[in-house]
């Protein structure tokens, strides 16, 4: 199986090297996976805009999410990012992407 992942912070690409694209793929993984509903990723699109909102386009599908749930999503994926090189603080929009093939 392939992977390709993609992830912009600020409107910025930021680059990914082997370690930061499989950490990155397995922690929205297990994101994914603890939501009740969702299977196996083969398309997805998660975002966190301006304000908190977080929304998950899985293999075609929207997700919905509880106040909970957005919660820890947003807080977990902004301590992921923010040491990542090219990532400027504060955190305003994240987008990130996965395709397995």
């Amino acid at each position: 199986m392939t992977k390709e992942v993609t992830l912009t912070v600020n409107e910025a690409s930021i680059k990914l090297d082997y370690f930061v694209e499989s950490y990155v793929d397995h922690v929205i993984g297990g994101i994914i996976g603890s939501l009740n509903g969702t299977g196996e990723i083969r398309d997805l699109e998660l975002t966190v805009e301006d304000g908190g909102r977080v929304k998950i386009h899985l293999n075609g599908e929207d997700v919905s999410l509880k106040p909970f749930p957005i919660l820890i999503i947003r807080q977990t994926l902004e301590g992921l990012v923010k040491p990542l090189k090219g990532v400027d603080a504060p955190l305003r929009t994240l987008r990130a992407t996965i395709k397995h093939t």
